[in-house]
């Protein structure tokens, strides 16, 4: 029986997703000469966080996820990422095949907090992988991929805030309560308001706050007026 080795050589953010999604690049290698002639394969991507270092600021937007940084040592604990399959195409020694990772904007997920936390440097990723693999000479052979299976991964923390941006420029993300959205679009709709941040806008306003707004590409710049 020839054994299966895994390796992530790249990722990047699909330009062409409807949503944000990443897009690693995986090799396969089968020792031995023997046909692998298809491949179930499930992926578990974890978040590895111990593995890597953190700016104060950096560390101030974690505390949500691990505390303060005293405590770390006991806190920074892996997080989950994602779960993907993938039927890998038969293949003799040697294949690459991408794996589509659907993400998510909603930072009240504790994947989507850390990235946005993180300025610079890499994402510490760990893929352990299981599944199926159908082999064998002759016939077909029924064979499980060991869990013991995994491949390491340094994702530049670039290509998370680029796709991000890509999909959602110059934006944030807010999830409230269904009863709370309703509230806010009656408000919105008594004012005949153009748009939810005018909606936020006008509550700001109404507040005595003025918000230090940065425009969104391809915006126009608001007037004052906007935000009286």
């Amino acid at each position: 029986m020839s054994d299966l080795a895994f390796s992530c050589t790249g990722v990047h953010a699909d330009p062409y997703a409807a949503g944000p999604t990443l897009v690693f690049r995986l090799r396969i290698t089968a020792s031995g000469t023997e046909r692998v002639h298809a491949l179930a394969l499930r992926c578990q991507f974890r978040i590895e966080p111990a593995r890597r270092r953190y700016s104060d600021e950096e560390a101030a937007h974690l505390g949500d996820l691990f505390g303060e940084r005293a405590r770390w040592g006991s806190t920074l604990n892996p997080l989950q990422f994602a779960h993907v399959s993938v039927v890998v195409p038969g293949f003799t020694g040697e294949t690459e095949v991408e794996l589509p990772v659907p993400c998510t904007y909603d930072t009240d997920v504790a994947s989507a907090k850390y990235f946005a936390a993180l300025e610079a440097d890499e994402v510490p990723l760990l893929l352990l992988f299981s599944g199926t693999a159908f082999r064998g000479a002759g016939g077909f052979r029924v064979q499980p991929v060991p869990w013991d299976k995994e491949a390491t991964c340094r994702m530049p923390v670039r290509v998370w805030k680029e796709m991000i941006e890509q999909h959602f420029p110059g934006c944030g993300w807010l999830r409230l309560p269904r009863a709370t959205m309703n509230a806010l679009s009656a408000y919105r709709s008594r004012r005949a308001l153009p748009s939810w941040e005018e909606t936020v806008l006008a509550l700001l306003a109404a507040a005595g706050e003025a918000p230090r707004t940065t425009p969104v590409p391809g915006t126009p710049p608001r007037s004052q007026e906007a935000l009286s």
